[in-house]
């Protein structure tokens, strides 16, 4: 209960500028739980995929590997379905490359959605903190300027205190959401990376065959 209340008295302390950091922080909160989910199962079923894929990409049974890639969802999937589409359209292989670059661009946008929000937010939250403490400074000075000689220092120094609960709510939000955008990122961009290795394999096999 003593926590409760001093959470609850230090948001009313910070003033006015103390909702908007809030909300910020419920934004930030709700992207990184559906980035979260999202990438956690779009990781999940790439890492499948990749079982199945693989194996067969290898033994080069490609009838049955474009098979697989309609029962699979994911990235990976959709990357060596487009790579054998091609194939049975040009014999050449002239585009083949073109064709898997294209899947990982399109691919990007999708994992990468709403993640640089995160990185907004916080700045968002870091600025508006200083901005309170900046306007509560400059309220205080102007309430010390009328205050007595005797009030002037006990009044100064706890408007003073007030007004650093916002730039303090600032950084206590900002700090978790650049480590949550951290993570986030590095989540997509392990599954990048993956279509990318996916992506060379592919081409070089192929490329081998066809020698």
């Amino acid at each position: 209960m003593d926590s409760f209340s001093f959470i609850i008295r230090f948001l009313k302390d910070g003033g006015f500028f103390m909702y908007p950091i809030a909300l910020t922080l419920f934004f930030g909160i709700a992207i990184a739980i559906e980035r979260f989910v999202f990438l956690s199962r779009m990781h999940a079923n790439n890492h499948r995929s990749l079982k199945i894929i693989l194996p067969l990409l290898m033994t080069k049974d490609y009838q049955k590997l474009f098979d697989a890639t309609k029962k699979i969802k994911s990235p990976s999937a959709s990357l060596t379905a487009a790579a054998l589409k091609r194939l049975q359209h040009s014999s050449d292989y002239q585009g083949l490359e073109s064709v898997i670059e294209e899947q990982i661009m399109e691919a990007t946008p999708l994992l990468e959605k709403r993640t640089p929000y995160l990185a907004t937010l916080a700045n968002i939250a870091t600025l508006t903190g200083l901005l309170g403490t900046v306007i509560g400074l400059i309220a205080a000075f102007n309430a010390v300027a009328l205050a007595s000689s005797s009030e002037k220092a006990s009044l100064l120094s706890e408007s003073i205190s007030i007004a650093m609960n916002t730039t303090a709510f600032g950084l206590i939000v900002a700090i978790p959401l650049l480590l949550i955008h951290s993570i986030i990122q590095s989540k997509s961009s392990s599954i990048l990376d993956s279509l990318d290795i996916l992506g060379l394999k592919i081409l070089n096999l192929l490329t081998e065959t066809k020698n």
